[in-house]
């Protein structure tokens, strides 16, 4: 039975890649993806999935949590240093987390500016984004883009407007375990998954960050149902988080760019040297052939 259950799975991927790529083809156009410094987005090879090495910063040091939780972390050292490390082995993107800002206990503001704004990299920023100072500070900085968490589930009226004033700049957010969305440091459930990304939809919303908490910092390979779940929904373009361990999975996340993954955020496996970044990008850019019809883990 479970032969049988990973089979099916399979052939819906399939079956999903091709209704997606012909929606998108036949319908709303290309959609920006992920390139050259501000604005945060030009167009790139569709077959390319982007890499985003993961920087948490805690206590003006970088962490990685296991499953989101506060406490958890194991610490990796400086994270000006292993920013300007993953630039030098051709890193063109990088995703930087304030956790004391996403926790609601302090803030990473300097640090984070130092990347942001010395690096000759593109950084999406995260943690803490829940007012329009704190948006347009991280973007005066430096940012490339910004992801909004929490915000998207407290004020969203306010989000759509940041959408609508900064476009591609601005990113929601989706963190997921169990199917119901998580907010302030994965410490409190929100809403409905698909409730929320219907809503932003309609707002224009050109990303979404979807994370599974489950998997993060676990090392357990990526959740495919789920963001088979959100491409399905969305005609906006998704950055896959959470469980990334291999350079298979990023093959197989690469296979899911015809049906709107652009983007994966890894941490943990680049920390504890399961890859190095140049092996990353080479699967990501297409180097290693992608495996195109990607498998769900056990």
């Amino acid at each position: 039975m479970m032969d049988f259950s990973r089979r099916w799975g399979e052939a819906s991927l399939r079956i999903l890649a091709v209704v997606m790529y012909l929606h998108r083809k036949c319908g709303r156009g290309h959609v920006k993806q992920m390139g050259a410094k501000t604005p945060a987005g030009t167009v790139g090879r569709v077959e390319e999935l982007i890499l985003l090495p993961a920087i948490d910063v805690k206590d003006g040091r970088a962490v990685q949590l296991r499953q989101g939780v506060d406490g958890s972390e194991r610490v990796f050292g400086d994270p000006v240093e292993i920013a300007t490390a993953w630039q030098r082995a051709g890193a063109q993107w990088l995703h930087v987390v304030d956790l004391d800002a996403a926790f609601g206990h302090g803030a990473n503001t300097e640090i984070i500016r130092r990347i942001t704004g010395d690096l000759d990299i593109d950084v999406e920023v995260s943690g803490g984004i829940r007012s329009t100072e704190s948006l347009t500070a991280a973007l005066d900085a430096g940012a490339s883009r910004v992801n909004i968490g929490t915000a998207a589930l407290e004020q969203p009226e306010w989000c759509a407007e940041m959408i609508h004033r900064f476009d591609d700049q601005v990113a929601i957010g989706l963190d997921v375990r169990d199917g119901v969305l998580e907010s302030h440091g994965w410490t409190q459930s929100g809403g409905d998954l698909l409730d929320v990304v219907s809503r932003f939809e309609q707002a224009g919303c050109r990303r979404y960050v979807v994370t599974d908490v489950t998997s993060d910092g676990m090392l357990t390979g990526p959740s495919y149902e789920l963001l088979g779940q959100v491409c399905a929904r969305t005609q906006g373009r998704i950055i896959a988080s959470g469980g990334i361990s291999t350079l298979e999975d990023l093959r197989r996340l690469r296979g899911l760019v015809p049906i709107g993954v652009e983007g994966a955020i890894v941490g943990t496996a680049l920390y504890v040297g399961n890859f190095t970044v140049a092996d990353a990008l080479d699967v990501c850019q297409g180097s290693v052939p992608a495996d195109a019809s990607p498998q769900p883990h056990d």
